[in-house]
């Protein structure tokens, strides 16, 4: 009898975090589960650690080439699934032990709600809470969740998800073209054809570390390419004016980042490409000239900026 969840672990090396996320996964209260370990060419260390767990049809590694591509090493290990549901968990990510069990009742509670999401607490590496700027609190948002996502009124984390796999196989999985941000672009697609089931509880700990697969400057053109592609889609036409905007703002930012790497051509590549829905913006003139600035005005008189602004902040600042 197939079980009925399928919980999907991509992994690629990292085995002092993928020991904690699976040893997460053991401790579930919820126990009719298969682990699926979709693992992306890692060396010897995690290919170790990873034969003494295998035990096919309840724990089963697929032994994949290297890509860097999260979604289509998803993808593969989604081919594999006979769960009625399908889990998520990043290899770097923590579950608490009653995540799936909570989650699968409340579904089973609201049966046209086909996936569900939780609250979730950013951690370090080591484990510990962030707090500050650095933690992010998540919007209680269920239901219809489409618009809230493009709003950036929601957060649905990758491994905070389950959904019928039904609906997962009826939307197409991951888009094997998005190595980042493909988690995001997919949620849109499932917010399209049903509501959300939301647990107002932190039931994953997600980690924030030195050792992800990808910089800020592949998270923007990625996402901008996932935007780029649910406007040509004309399903949310009615929020246009909304993902001109957030495309602008991500045009900026990643002109801005080219700028600080030093790649001239990539700014005005960036600015040439994004300036026809973005100009009439005033945050993308502000971050245009701000990259541009950067790019190709002399170092000395970048130098005497810094030097101007730090004396205005001296001058200027609160007296004692």
């Amino acid at each position: 009898m197939p079980p009925l969840v399928s919980i999907i672990m991509p992994t690629f090396n990292r085995p002092k975090y993928l020991r904690a996320a699976i040893g997460s996964v053991f401790d579930q209260s919820f126990r009719d589960w298969e682990l699926l370990i979709a693992d992306d060419g890692s060396g010897a260390e995690t290919r170790d650690y990873l034969r003494t767990l295998e035990d096919p049809p309840r724990i089963k590694v697929l032994w994949l080439s290297h890509s860097g591509n999260p979604g289509a090493v998803r993808n593969a290990a989604l081919r594999e699934a006979r769960g009625e549901y399908v889990a998520f968990l990043d290899s770097d990510d923590v579950w608490m032990p009653d995540k799936l069990r909570l989650q699968i009742e409340s579904l089973r509670s609201h049966g046209v709600r086909e996936w569900s999401y939780t609250a979730f607490t950013l951690v370090d590496g080591s484990g510990s809470p962030l707090t500050g700027d650095r933690a992010r609190r998540c919007p209680a948002v269920d239901g219809w969740i489409l618009d809230p996502l493009i709003k950036e009124e929601a957060f649905v984390v990758q491994s905070s998800v389950v959904v019928r796999r039904e609906l997962i196989q009826r939307v197409g999985g991951y888009d094997d073209n998005l190595p980042v941000c493909e988690d995001y672009e997919l949620g849109v697609r499932l917010a399209q054809h049903s509501e959300i089931d939301f647990i107002d509880a932190p039931l994953v700990h997600l980690r924030r570390h030195k050792e992800h697969s990808f910089d800020d400057i592949a998270c923007l053109e990625n996402l901008r390419r996932a935007l780029d592609k649910i406007q040509r889609s004309g399903a949310v036409a009615h929020l246009d004016p909304v993902l001109k905007r957030r495309r602008a703002k991500i045009a900026a930012n990643l002109a801005r980042g080219h700028a600080l790497g030093g790649s001239r051509l990539r700014v005005l590549g960036v600015l040439w490409s994004s300036a026809r829905y973005s100009w009439h913006y005033r945050d993308w003139w502000i971050g245009a000239l701000a990259a541009s600035a950067r790019a190709f005005a002399p170092a000395g008189a970048l130098r005497a900026v810094r030097r101007y602004r730090l004396g205005g902040r001296i001058k200027f600042g609160p007296r004692s």
